[in-house]
């Protein structure tokens, strides 16, 4: 193992951006590297979690989590190697995943320091399909959107690092699964590689609405959106009597400096009875053991597959970040940092 360096490389927030973030809103330092004290372990981060949620940490205002304070590290998902430990549970050359931020070597402890078994999958993973973004499509799915065999399923962001799971899950579960991506090339991806029934290109579909209708002749029962906006009025126009709407995100909107007016539908909720519930993945914390050896078990056979968009280098944290908000991703962004 090589040397513990004296210093390393973060990445702090220096503006709260009103609108689309700039990488003038990031300052990439140098800094002495941590030492651990008594309980904590010193992680040498290898891969950094990119996020749509950590927009919104960007803010300063009320949310289910505070804000990443100015000059502060960014927060994040990652997973690294232990090279020095004062905690007991941990030893040196563990690979332990948690959200530490956006940096080369950070504290770890307490209880959301987990352990990452490398002979299970690439240990990306654990950012990934096995980690956050695959918790969040298993549970939002199962427990929120409540799936029945025969029904359809419409994800939006379909081939992003949540999306792509949720539609694996549901053909799993015996659905028909039709997915909404930017471009040909994603929508290829979703439909010839994940299995999905149909992918509609939202990028260049004239009339979506007509488009859902002919991908989904039976209606709509559950819709998994990520997006928001103009894409979810669409798929809501067309949602089934007794539907389920599983709230995760709407990327479409993290940037807007002022809330965009669109059709309301909430009369249609009514009329429909449909049932619209927003969730966050803590919200389930406590069942992460037995979700996580299905979807191993499921990664293992093949059942469910995933792709990672990678970039090298911490200093390419920022760019990679404000991409990924404008859609230019292909799959799990990350970023290889060591």
């Amino acid at each position: 193992m090589a040397a513990i360096p004296k210093t390393h490389r973060r990445v702090v927030l220096v503006r709260r951006p009103p609108g689309e973030p700039a990488e003038s809103d990031f300052r990439v330092e140098e800094a002495p590297v941590p030492e651990p004290k008594h309980g904590e372990v010193l992680v040498r981060v290898i891969y950094l979690s990119l996020d749509p949620y950590q927009r919104g940490r960007m803010r300063d205002a009320a949310s289910y989590a505070a804000a990443v304070g100015l000059n502060e590290v960014m927060t994040g998902g990652t997973v690294g190697e232990v090279v020095a430990s004062h905690n007991a549970s941990f030893k040196v050359g563990d690979i332990v995943e948690d959200r530490l931020g956006w940096q080369e070597y950070a504290i770890g402890s307490g209880p959301s320091l987990r352990k990452v078994d490398p002979s299970i999958a690439p240990i990306s993973t654990a950012n990934g399909v096995l980690g956050m973004p695959g918790m969040t499509a298993y549970f939002g799915l199962l427990d929120v959107g409540q799936p029945k065999a025969g029904e359809t399923i419409v994800v939006s962001a379909a081939s992003g690092a949540v999306g792509q799971v949720v539609g694996q899950i549901g053909k799993i579960m015996g659905c028909r699964v039709v997915g909404i991506a930017g471009g040909a090339r994603k929508c290829a991806f979703v439909k010839d590689e994940l299995g999905f029934d149909a992918c509609l290109d939202y990028k260049a579909e004239k009339d979506l609405d007509a488009a859902l209708r002919t991908a989904c002749p039976n209606g709509i029962d559950v819709y998994f959106d990520n997006v928001g906006g103009e894409i979810s009025d669409a798929v809501l126009r067309n949602i089934n009597f007794f539907g389920r709407v599983a709230l995760c995100g709407s990327i479409s909107q993290y940037n807007a400096t002022t809330p965009p007016m669109g059709p309301r539908l909430l009369g249609t909720f009514v009329g429909k009875r449909v049932r619209a519930q927003g969730f966050i993945v803590t919200d389930f914390a406590e069942r992460y053991g037995p979700a996580r050896r299905q979807m191993g078990e499921w990664v293992r056979s093949g059942r469910i597959k995933y792709r990672e968009d990678i970039v090298e280098g911490i200093d390419k944290a920022p760019r990679a970040f404000i991409g990924m908000l404008r859609g230019e991703n292909f799959g799990k962004m990350l970023v290889k940092v060591g």
